[in-house]
């Protein structure tokens, strides 16, 4: 149940967190909806039909990726192309690595898809608390799916690791973060996202609360202090201004 901001008894004043970071893909966008659309329009743009099966394995190939990215063992520049790369000499399908991973960016430029209830999670916290997007990503593809998704209206910024130049969970990324918010302070910011490896990691490493946006219910590990394990919108909504049990 969202909040009605017609509601005059509501006394957002008091609310722990003046500072919301929301990852984008996995939190608020349907990533692998629009990555399943544009590899395979990317590869059939070549005369390559791929099936669902096949968009799973490059769907893997890419998350592995990604992960070596976060711990520093792959320059963003060689992630681009070296996808398509491993994926076609896996398939033999003998592509153009780099013209493919351009193909494949602009395809995914333009698609914005929000799972259902982001827009309206967004809308209701708003003008409660200063909101950010906070993405791994390249710069181009978040900046033209976030303008369009229409979520643009309710967020203060948008940082993109493309344009910092370092990478969630890095130390390096959230200072970033904190020199250009505004009145930051840890103890008043939470980071929300569905990445254990980036967001979370990255928000307990810098000293701030974490809300771990896990709909599929996976296990958490027994390491990392989480403040919040949300299943839901509603709880995580619930969790920011305290109107869960417990919370």
């Amino acid at each position: 149940m969202w909040y009605n901001s017609s509601n005059k008894n509501y006394r957002g004043i008091f609310m722990k967190y003046k500072t919301l970071l929301f990852d984008a893909d996995g939190t608020l966008f349907d990533f692998k909806k629009g990555e399943a659309e544009a590899v395979k329009e990317a590869f059939l743009s070549v005369g390559i039909e791929l099936d669902d099966t096949l968009v799973a394995d490059y769907s893997a190939i890419n998350d592995s990726l990604w992960k070596m990215l976060e711990r520093g063992e792959i320059e963003k520049k060689v992630l681009l192309y070296k996808r398509f790369e491993l994926f076609s000499d896996k398939h033999g399908f003998g592509v153009d690595a780099k013209q493919m991973a351009s193909t494949y960016m602009n395809m995914l430029s333009q698609k914005n898809y929000l799972f259902e209830g982001a827009e309206e999670l967004c809308k209701a916290l708003c003008d409660k608390a200063n909101m950010y997007i906070v993405t791994n990503g390249v710069e181009f593809i978040q900046k033209n799916r976030y303008k369009n998704s229409g979520l643009e209206r309710y967020f203060k910024g948008l940082f993109i690791s493309g344009a910092i130049g370092s990478e969630k969970p890095s130390r390096e990324y959230f200072d970033y973060v904190a020199a250009n918010v505004p009145n930051f302070s840890r103890e008043s910011a939470l980071i929300i996202g569905d990445s254990l490896s980036s967001d979370i990691k990255g928000g307990v490493n810098y000293g701030i609360d974490t809300c771990w946006y896990n709909p599929n219910g996976v296990s958490a590990p027994e390491d990392m202090p989480i403040s919040r394990i949300s299943q839901n919108y509603d709880d995580v909504y619930a969790f920011i201004t305290a109107e869960s049990e417990g919370a």
